[in-house]
């Protein structure tokens, strides 16, 4: 070998040797041993930082945008009156929502959700991946992860909060039943139309509770969440309802695939369209005043203002949707039709409040607050800063007859006691001087009870109250449900008697409702259930405890329709039926009233004179073109137009009264008179001849009677009902002729 051939195979080996050294240097580092210790080690890194995270993350409190709910007032009947709130979510238990419901959102969205752990990895580190890479948001989520993201978390697309999402499902799962995070997903997923929760997308897209959605309607509400927006029916393109179809038939597929459905009922399925979108009602109109007044009697029952006004509450209210119609119109024609505020500034001032109540279960069926809730703040149906005048005197006879009370000259009081009815009397055995005028200072000289109740008799009222005492009288008012407080002008003195006290359209109608009642308490309500989850308050029962005696009731009953039949009340008559209420009209005509019942309904109707925008209280006089105001005018017209449309279709109904007083009493029958003779004309033998002019003298001196000239300085003007004219097929001959004009209408 040459030296060029030495030197040439040196070089060549020196080449060799250098490569040999650098493979031997990197395979020293990268040897399938050391790659996998490698991944080993970041494994156990990352098991160990994930370790440290779960750690470190706590299950937060849940997001105030997925606790924030409306809250639901329904009629009696179920349909949606109102929703308040900012988010139109209703949270129903599981239970209430069909299993095959429950199974179309698993069915939709994870059809392996019993059995997982809470978390897909895969779709997590998918979605992790697209996060950091900004391809915005990627499904995969598991229906744990989905209800940690709407209820703890938000909807922010970081790595971050997916990072908190996976790890906070995984304990959830650990902590919560399967059925918990099912119902919690399903009442905080967004469906569109404004609606959280499966109970406010059954309203919204089918118009029903959740109980009663169909599988197929289910499955359409499953299927929607995937693109509440495209997916709308009634805004969806062709492409969008073929999509939506196409998600509803992979979900009922998968039901059947899980056995969750048959497939012969999935094959007799059809694709269920929703209802047009509606507007979610409000506070307008009549609302305002229901949902005010159910507040407050929810709190008053013990429910937290706090919680409540969170949200999540269903209330349904006794108010009947027919009721409430008839009594919106009447007060429409029977008044606001005829005022012309531009004309006359008087009627800018006329305010009307009525209440409706069932007197057998308390409920408020139907409410007049005014105006508009939006354009009349305060309530005319609850309001008590009015006087409720000659509306009391019933109480002062139910006070009588329950305290067996007498005359100053110890004669029982009756219907048929005589009184003196001499306009200005003063009253005797009162330490306070009082002496009322009557209506255009009428007197009527010796007159009965009954004739006193019919025509409002000022003076015979304030002597039987001083009669039966004061204390009593307001003790049985108050027994009846009158609020008693000295602040609201109940002070015991014998102008009350004139009824100066403050009292409310719902006060009035609660006692006259007890009346009805045959004396058993009534405390009308409007609120008939609230529940908020399985959360259901414990309402106090508005017919409770017997207030006055049946027997008293009755009695007041009785006579009350001796005022609709031959008294201040006729415009209330109706044929067939039987009616029983009082009149009212207040010092200076600042307020108007009738309250009256029939065996199943009772109205208290207030007509109130207010100066607009300052609540000053002004006289009604002049109201729609006419003169004085009374109750006889427009709230007896109010009460009969909406009594006779209430009570359409249904057959005209008598009292059934024990008593053997009254104008509802037939005349016991002479011994010469046939068993079936009836004769209205006819009286008992015992009657009182009652000779109402001023200047009669009755045979015997009526019970307290006083020279008619007394001084009147020290009386108010009082209370003053304009009786209407006689019935021209009644006669003078006292309280049978009252009971005759009863028979008449019943028979």
């Amino acid at each position: 070998m040459g030296r060029a051939e030495e030197r040439r195979a040196r070089q060549k080996s020196a080449r060799r040797a250098k490569r040999a050294a650098k493979a031997g240097g990197i395979r020293r580092f990268f040897t399938w041993k050391w790659l996998l210790g490698y991944v080993l080690g970041l494994g156990v890194l990352l098991v160990g930082a994930f370790f440290v995270l779960y750690l470190l993350v706590e299950v937060p409190p849940a997001n105030a945008a997925a606790k924030a709910e409306a809250n639901i007032y329904k009629y009696s009947d179920g349909t949606i009156m109102a929703k308040t709130g900012d988010v139109n979510r209703e949270s129903v238990p599981l239970s209430k929502i069909p299993k095959k419901v429950q199974h179309t959102f698993v069915a939709a969205e994870n059809k392996d959700f019993y059995g997982d752990s809470g978390v897909s990895f895969t779709g997590t580190a998918r979605g992790l991946i697209n996060t950091a890479l900004g391809r915005g948001k990627q499904g995969g989520s598991t229906i744990t992860q989905q209800y940690v993201k709407n209820y703890y978390l938000s909807q922010e697309q970081t790595v971050s909060r997916k990072l908190k999402e996976l790890v906070i499902s995984l304990k959830v799962d650990q902590q919560k039943s399967k059925d918990y995070i099912l119902a919690g997903y399903i009442n905080t997923s967004y469906y569109g139309r404004g609606a959280y929760g499966i109970q406010a997308a059954a309203r919204a897209y089918y118009d029903k509770d959740v109980e009663d959605l169909s599988v197929a309607q289910g499955a359409y509400l499953a299927s929607v969440l995937q693109a509440p927006s495209q997916y709308d029916w009634s805004a969806a393109g062709p492409n969008g309802k073929r999509l939506v179809k196409a998600r509803w038939n992979y979900v009922l597929d998968n039901m059947v695939e899980k056995d969750w459905l048959s497939k012969s009922e999935r094959e007799g399925l059809k694709f269920p369209v929703p209802i047009e979108p509606r507007p979610i009602p409000g506070l307008d109109g009549q609302a305002g005043y229901f949902i005010d007044a159910a507040k407050k009697e929810l709190f008053k029952a013990g429910v937290n203002e706090n919680e409540f006004e969170a949200g999540g509450w269903t209330v349904t209210l006794n108010i009947d949707k027919k009721k409430q119609k008839a009594l919106e119109k009447a007060v429409r024609t029977e008044l606001t039709d005829k005022l012309d505020p531009k004309k006359r500034k008087v009627d800018k001032d006329a305010q009307v409040g009525a209440v409706s109540v069932d007197p057998k279960s308390g409920g408020i069926v139907a409410m007049y607050g005014g105006a508009g809730y939006t354009e009349h703040w305060t309530n005319n149906a609850t309001r008590s800063d009015y006087q409720p005048a000659s509306t009391f005197k019933p109480l002062i006879l139910a006070s009588a007859l329950e305290n067996g009370s007498t005359t100053q000259d110890g004669t029982p009081i009756t219907s048929s006691t005589l009184y003196d009815g001499t306009s200005r009397r003063p009253v005797k055995g009162s330490d306070t001087a009082f002496a009322p005028p009557n209506e255009d200072n009428k007197s009527y000289g010796p007159i009965s009870v009954q004739k006193a109740m019919n025509n409002s008799v000022n003076s015979v009222f304030a002597q039987m109250a001083v009669d039966v005492g004061l204390s009593k009288v307001k003790n049985t008012a108050m027994d009846l449900g009158m609020d008693g407080r000295v602040d609201n002008g109940f002070d015991v003195r014998p102008a009350m008697s004139l009824g100066v006290m403050g009292a409310s359209p719902k006060e009035m109608a609660g006692v006259y409702a007890t009346l009805d009642n045959h004396g058993k308490k009534v405390t009308p309500a409007i609120v008939k259930s609230a529940e908020k989850g399985d959360e259901r308050p414990e309402l106090p029962d508005p017919t409770n405890g017997q207030a006055i005696s049946r027997g008293a009731a009755d009695s007041v009953t009785s006579v009350l329709t001796g005022v609709v039949d031959d008294g201040t009340g006729q415009a209330v008559r109706q044929q067939g039926q039987a009616v029983a209420g009082k009149t009212g009209t207040s010092d200076d005509n600042k307020s108007a009233w009738f309250s009256g019942y029939t065996p199943d309904l009772v109205t208290s109707v207030g007509m109130f004179g207010e100066k607009k925008g300052v609540g000053k209280q002004v006289s009604l006089k002049g109201t729609a073109g006419g003169g004085r105001v009374n109750g006889g005018d427009f709230p007896a017209k109010i009460w009969a137009a909406y009594t006779e449309a209430a009570l359409s279709g249904q057959k005209a109904s008598k009292f059934d009264l024990d008593t053997d007083m009254g104008a509802a009493v037939k005349p016991p029958t002479s011994p010469s008179t046939s068993e079936t003779s009836e004769s209205p004309s006819s009286s008992p033998s015992s009657s009182p001849s009652n000779s109402e002019s001023p200047s009669s003298s009755p045979s015997s001196s009526p019970s307290s009677s006083a020279s008619s000239s007394a001084s009147s300085s020290a009386s108010p003007s009082g209370d003053a009902d304009s009786p209407s004219p006689p019935d021209p097929s009644s006669s003078a001959s006292g309280d049978a002729d009252d009971g005759g004009i009863l028979r008449r209408q019943q028979q």
